[in-house]
Formats: C-alpha cells, structure tokens, sequence
C-alpha cells in the first residue's frame, strides 16, 4: 500500500481508501460483512474510511462505528452532511445550523467523539461560503472535527470558498471529492489544476465508474450488475452515451490484456497515478470485491499504458457528461440562460 500526505496537513492517508456507501441497505451488507470488510481493508495498509450521514440515512455510519470500535485513534475516518435527511426542509444543505446539528447526529451514529474529515456533500447554493466555513471552523475548534473539505463542487466553488476564507479569516477546506474515472475524466480540465493549485487532498469517488471498469461489463455479455438494477438507464446499451462507454471498455480491455493486468488494475492505477490525486476510494460490497480492488493497491502504470488509455478517452473527456454532479444549473435548465 503506498501513502500520501492529504492536501497540505500533516496526516497520511492510504492510496486506496474505503469508501462505506455500500454497507446497510445500499449494498445489502451486515453488520458481520461490513465488519469484515472493515477488517480485510485494514489489514492491507487501508487506514482510510469514508462514510456519509445520508447513505441508508445514516445506517452506514452506523454500521462503521460498530466495525471500528476498539481501534478508532488508528483510523482516519471521514463523514459527509448535507445531502437530505428526510422530508424536513431544514434538515440539508450547509447552514450552520444543520451542519451542528447533523454533525452530533454523525458522531453519535459513529459512537466517536471526533471525525478526522468532515466534508460538505455538494455545494449548497443557498448558504452562503462564510456562513458554511464560519460553522466548520468553530466545530472544529471544540475539537469535534479535525479538518473540513468539500466533496463535488466544480472548480469556480472551490477557488470561491477559499477566497471567502481568506477574506474571513476562517478555517479552509482542505480536501475535495470528485467523481473520476478513466471514463469520466472532465475533472482534468479544470478541478484538478485548482486543487493542485491550492494544495487540496482528492479523494476520488466512482474509480470504476459505477462498475464499467470492474471487468463485469463486456460486449456480448448480459449486464447484471448490482448497480446496473437500480440504475439501468446508466447501462442502458441502446443509449449513445452508453454504447460509447461500452466501445471503450472493450479497447481497455485489450490495453488491460496486453500489460497483463485486471480491469479493476488498470482502473484504479489510472487515477492514482494523477499527482493531484491523493486517494481513490473503493466501495465493495464482498470480500472479493474487496479482493479483487486491494490487488491494485501498489499497481504502477507504464507510461505506454497511460498513452493508450489517453488514446482511447481523451484527456479531460467525459463520456456520460450528463451524469456529472457538479455541472453549472444553467446547462441543464434553458430558463436560466434566457433574458
């Protein structure tokens, strides 16, 4: 396993990270399966867990605090709020007053006193940046959160918060957390040159984008993924955005063949070979899922191999751009660009 300082702290942070989004009811995963995995990934040099408030409505992290019980000051564990928890108006978004009140919710789940990373899901276009990193920076000075960061937000919001940081001499973000993939590489463009510009660790979510690039998903094949049932549009073959996904695993299965490497190998040494990238978090709901990702932990690409994958998805390119979290409202709703 190899690690890397997070953005500009002092802590470091294992190259693969686990990421718990499947553990409860997402994944169909126990309390003995998530503690298994738990125990598997930290026995391999993991020694990063991501979790948020809102997956299963907070059975996740539940089910994380269970399985790290005894061991807690070994593991750097961060949690997400933001995104609803339930039907009350008020409970989201980035106001302070949610984010207290969710993040004693968090930690009661979690059975912990302190998060190491709390981090805001998406941005919030309702709260304002200094009332957002004012609430942050008070939580963390009571000692309930290490560090804060932001997960999701395009480039312009992150060079925004840390402005408004500086000029409120507040506490700064120092993490980011975006969807990249060899499939979905837009970030390239724009994310990536300011994080590395402001020294923010990337912990990147969907390394095998939603599982195309987890060798499951072929030509010819029926796709019978776990994500594939809940989400069929995504994996919709009949699609043009999806044939074009399909098109591509196929040549990167070739380039996967030739250097003697899984899929998921390839995958994940392709995102963690970007220097402004610090961990790619991984989400397995099996043992051998976990197996199976574990086994790129010290994966290195040649130089050849990442020219063939440039060749294949352009540097910057997004192949499904439409399923981006953090495109600009204005693109997706006419009203907003017309006087």
């Amino acid at each position: 396993m190899q690690y890397r300082a997070l953005g500009r702290t002092g802590v470091q942070v294992s190259s693969l990270a686990l990421g718990a989004m499947n553990f409860g009811s997402i994944g169909r995963t126990t309390q003995d399966e998530a503690t298994a995995l738990v125990d598997a990934a930290l026995e391999a040099g993991v020694n990063l867990i991501d979790t948020a408030d809102m997956y299963g409505a907070g059975e996740s992290e539940e089910m994380v605090g269970k399985a790290i019980a005894g061991r807690r000051d070994d593991i750097v564990l961060a949690t997400k709020a933001g995104m609803p928890m339930g039907e009350e108006r008020n409970h989201r978004g980035a106001s302070r007053r949610w984010l207290v009140t969710e993040l004693d919710n968090s930690l009661r789940r979690l059975g912990v006193d302190h998060v190491d990373l709390y981090q805001i899901h998406r941005w919030d276009p309702a709260t304002s940046d200094e009332e957002t990193l004012s609430a942050l920076t008070d939580l963390q000075r009571a000692g309930k959160i290490r560090y804060f960061g932001s997960s999701t937000f395009p480039a312009y919001r992150v060079v925004e918060a840390q402005w408004a940081a500086r000029e409120h001499r507040l506490g700064r973000y120092v993490t980011e957390q975006p969807s990249y993939s060899i499939l979905q590489r837009g970030i390239e463009t724009d994310v990536l040159p300011v994080t590395e510009r402001y020294r923010l660790g990337v912990l990147v979510w969907s390394p095998l984008a939603s599982g195309w690039l987890s060798g499951a998903v072929r030509a010819g094949r029926e796709i019978a993924t776990h994500r594939s049932a809940f989400m069929p549009e995504r994996f919709d073959t009949s699609l043009p955005a999806n044939r074009a996904r399909l098109d591509a695993v196929e040549r990167l299965a070739e380039v996967a063949d030739g250097a003697g490497l899984t899929m998921i190998q390839l995958a994940l040494g392709f995102v963690t070979a970007h220097p402004g990238v610090t961990s790619a978090l991984i989400g397995p709901r099996t043992p051998a899922h976990l197996r199976s990702q574990l086994a790129a932990a010290d994966t290195v690409l040649s130089a050849d191999v990442l020219d063939a994958i440039d060749a294949i998805v352009a540097p910057g390119t997004d192949l499904a751009a439409h399923e981006k979290f953090d495109t600009p409202p204005a693109l997706l709703d006419a009203s907003l660009r017309r006087r």
